[in-house]
């Protein structure tokens, strides 16, 4: 409980009160905007998985708006999440929208991803993290992790531009937008970074 004691006197120092009736202590887990932290890490909230996973193929663009809204709410758990994604995003810009069987089997996999999402690790500062990049034609990814457990997945659609850059160009974006992505965990913390170009 030296924890618990700890952010009460910091509580107390800067004269901030909890109500106590608003208040829950020695719970083993919590739930908190959407996840369950507890001592093994971090889930999805199973409702929410269960609202993906019961999600109609959407007939408008407003519908697949919501659906990717919720999924998108949780892409640090799915890795890969933008080239999972991109045959569903695609539809968006189109002005009449129509589903496809490639945006089903897009859709099918994103569900599979989220119910398959791993728990998240909470990170140990005293330990160095691992930052494992890639880049394809069409995209960059990155995981973050310790001790061969994920803290969180990143992803990101490379522009035109970029797609176009060679592979050495692309991978080097991929490390500094994971870093960047990644900032609050690596900033004044050692960290190893893989990836597989080998020129890097």
């Amino acid at each position: 409980f030296h924890h618990l004691e700890a952010v009460l006197n910091i509580l107390q120092h800067h004269q901030l009160y909890a109500k106590l009736s608003k208040c829950q202590f020695g719970l083993t887990e919590v739930e908190y905007l959407g996840h369950t932290v507890s001592g093994r890490g971090v889930t999805m909230v199973q409702n929410k998985v269960q609202v993906v996973l019961n999600w109609p193929i959407p007939t408008s663009i407003s519908q697949l708006k919501g659906f990717l809204g919720l999924t998108g709410y949780y892409r640090r758990f799915v890795k890969a999440y933008v080239v999972l994604a991109t045959p569903l995003t695609n539809l968006l810009k189109k002005e009449n929208f129509k589903w496809n069987p490639t945006a089903t089997d897009a859709f099918n996999n994103l569900k599979i991803a989220i119910t398959e999402a791993p728990v998240l690790a909470l990170p140990d500062f005293s330990k160095p993290f691992i930052l494992e990049t890639d880049a394809s034609g069409s995209g960059i990814g990155a995981v973050l992790s310790q001790d061969k457990h994920p803290i969180a997945f990143f992803s990101k659609k490379l522009s035109a531009r970029l797609q176009k850059q060679s592979a050495y160009v692309r991978e080097f974006y991929a490390i500094t937008q994971a870093i960047a992505k990644f900032r609050h965990y690596l900033l004044g913390h050692k960290f190893i970074i893989r990836t597989d170009q080998k020129s890097l």
